[in-house]
Formats: C-alpha cells, structure tokens, sequence
C-alpha cells in the first residue's frame, strides 16, 4: 500500500516547508489532484509529543501497528452502534494483547464523569499497567472520554484514537485535547494528552447516515474559513460530491483539515497562542450545545457559532458583507443551521460567561478580519453582542 507522508508542525514560508510537504499553492483553484484510492496518507503531528495520523482504507486491521510490542492488555472504548465493528476489532488483536471492550453512550451523554469511573473500574478490575492502551473507537464524544480515560489512569497510558465520524477526523480524535462536560457545562473537565496514533480509516464512514456526514462538515469548513480557503473552493464548487466519503473532493477537503489542525497544534499544543484560531465559532457554539442539553450535532451548534461570529466581526468593522453573505451561503448549502431562537440570548449568554475560554470575566471571541485571516476580539461591548445575536436570530 502506498503511502504519501505530510510532515506539519510550526506554520513555515513555503520556501521552507520540506520536499514531502505538498504545499497549497500545487493546487490551483478548486482542482482536487488525483490520488491513488488505496494509498495511505500520512500527517504527521510535531512537537514535544510527535505522533502520525493515517488517512485511508483498511486501517483498522493494522491497528496492532500503532500500540507496539510493550502493551499486554487493551481495552476498546466505543458505543453500541459499533459494537459489532468493536467486536472484530478485538477479535484481530485476541492472540497478541489481552483486549477487553467498554461499551458506553452515543454521543454527548458518554462524557460524563460517571462514565470515566465505569471505563476506570474496568481497568483496574484488569489490573491495567504503565505499559497497557487505550483505544478510542467511535465519534468525537467516544475519543474525547477515552482520551480522558487514557490520560488521567495511572497518569497516562498509551493511547491510539480510531475515530469513525468525520467530526472526530478531523476535529476531536487529532490535537490531544480530551475531556468531559458537567452540569456547568461543555468539557470543562479535561486534560491534554498527546496519542501515540490516530488512524482514520474511511471505510467507516461509507455507510456512516448523511446527517452525520453534514454535521462533521462544520468543522471541515471552520479550517476553511480561518485558514484553507481552497476548503470552500471545493465546497462551493460540487456540494454533492465534496460530502460524498468515496470521492477525492470529500478525501482532499478532509486531509486539507487534518493538515490544518496539525500544523497549529504542532506549535501550540495546549492553547497558549495560536491554537485559540481553531475555538471559531465555538464558544456560542458550546453554549447551544449545553442549552439543548446536548441534543444538538456538535456542527450543527458550531455552524450557528460561526455564523454569529461573522456577524460579530461584521458590526465590529472587520468582516465584510460578502464574506458573512459566503458564511451563510457554505454552511446552508451543507443543511447547517444558522440562526437561534432569538428569545434565548440571556441564557447562552450567562453560560458563555462560564466557559473556559473567557479570560478575568472577559468574553473572548475568535474572529476574522478576511477569510483565512483569523483574530482574537476581547472583552466585545455587549450592545455589539447583542446586535450580532439579533443578526442571526429566527
């Protein structure tokens, strides 16, 4: 099987980005170059922690690859629409680990602390080691509770990540950033916690529901819109077969995100600077999310928060009319909503106030000042606040 290596980490001119980097000015305009379907792609993550993220095909079968000849015992963290998936994965590492499965909640509702306590006791029930792993084998919310699991039992053990959404792709499974939500709100628990491997193998997402497909989008063109706007060339280009998981437009756009969060997090992993770009449209895209209790598609609340800030940008004097107008346009082409009930300001409000990225009791916001140029707006007056949400409400 072939393999085409990307190395990523510290964002370089491109007269300095090494020969095995295919840099974004080879494709010109919305031309997705063609690629060998079997190949395997390789991004690699730099920093004090360097570990790889595979894209291709059949992956999971090699998954023994990435744990090494150290670890005896595995557990597989996944949920039950994966259990049969979760079961053949064990039974293609049965004969050189001990593997045992954790079976926990879809979605939102398996990143909660008693759920942590659960996958912990399994553990220490198999008297798990320094040397044992952990698998993340789901969605984003199954590799952010393992990754959490991973990194806080005995400190840390070996963690390889195998997310089977295009959220988790591209977005939760590659970054190091894991954790758990509470009654106060989204992942204010949590730890970062570099993996060993993440591997991303598209065969699971061929009969993955369109929804889901869509939803993940949200982050695929979040990368777009702070920093790959070839992303949304793409995108605007043929909607039907960018979002289609068995054509080089959906691998192009995927791996051009992958890339993207590589190369920030390489450089920062834990959020001291530049890694604040990839919270775009998070933090009232996290609120939602707590205000729906979680019943909403992480993209789905992310692509109102991105919506909001554009608006925010906008009446602030950064953003032009055109580029909210192209923020509209890309997220309602991929059937992201993007407006909120207008009556439910007060109550994202207060909860914005509680998040992790607020500063003193000060709101921060990642804005742009153009597509692809993102920035932090600090402290916004809170008629602008208002004004924007009113832009954006139904």
């Amino acid at each position: 099987m072939g393999k085409k290596e990307i190395v990523t980490g510290a964002i370089v001119p491109e007269s300095a980005v090494p020969e095995t980097t295919v840099p974004e000015s080879t494709v010109p305009e919305t031309t997705v170059p063609t690629r060998d379907a079997a190949a395997t792609t390789v991004i690699r993550v730099s920093g004090t922690e360097p570990y790889e993220v595979l894209v291709g095909r059949g992956l999971v079968a090699d998954v023994s690859a990435q744990l090494g000849d150290k670890v005896a015992k595995v557990l597989i963290v996944h949920t039950s629409t994966l259990g049969a998936r979760a079961v053949a994965l064990r039974e293609s590492l049965l004969g050189r680990y001990e593997v045992l499965i954790a079976e926990v909640p879809d979605a939102e509702a398996a990143k909660r602390v008693e759920v942590a306590a659960f996958c912990w006791q399994v553990m220490g029930q198999a008297d798990f080691s320094r040397t044992d792993a952990v698998i993340g084998f789901g969605g984003g919310a199954v590799t952010d509770l393992a990754g959490f699991v991973a990194a806080t039992w005995l400190r840390g053990v070996r963690l390889v990540q195998i997310p089977t959404s295009v959220l988790g792709m591209v977005d939760a499974a590659v970054g190091g950033k894991n954790g758990i939500n509470t009654a106060e709100g989204k992942n204010l628990v949590g730890t970062f916690y570099a993996p060993a491997a993440v591997v991303c193998d598209l065969d699971v997402l061929d009969d993955l529901p369109r929804n889901e497909i869509l939803a993940g989008f949200a982050e695929i063109v979040k990368a777009g819109f702070i920093q790959v706007p070839e992303i949304l060339d793409i995108v605007e280009a043929d909607v039907a077969a960018v979002t289609d998981p068995t054509t080089p437009q959906f691998r192009r756009v995927l791996e051009l995100a992958i890339e993207m969060k590589a190369r920030v997090v390489g450089e920062d992993f834990k959020e001291s600077g530049l890694r604040e770009i990839l919270n775009y449209g998070h933090t009232l895209g996290h609120a939602v999310e707590h205000a729906e209790r979680y019943g909403w598609r992480h993209g789905a609340a992310v692509a109102v928060g991105m919506m909001f800030a554009a608006e925010l940008a906008r009446l602030s004097g950064r953003l032009s009319d055109e580029a909210v107008d192209r923020h509209r346009s890309i997220l309602e082409s991929l059937t992201l909503p993007t407006s909120y009930p207008v009556g439910r300001w007060n109550t994202l409000l207060a909860t914005m106030q509680r998040d992790k990225k607020t500063r003193s009791g000060m709101l921060r916001f990642i804005v742009l000042d153009d597509i692809g140029k993102p920035t932090v707006l600090e402290g916004p007056d809170a008629s602008i606040l208002f004004a924007a949400y009113q832009e954006i409400g139904s």
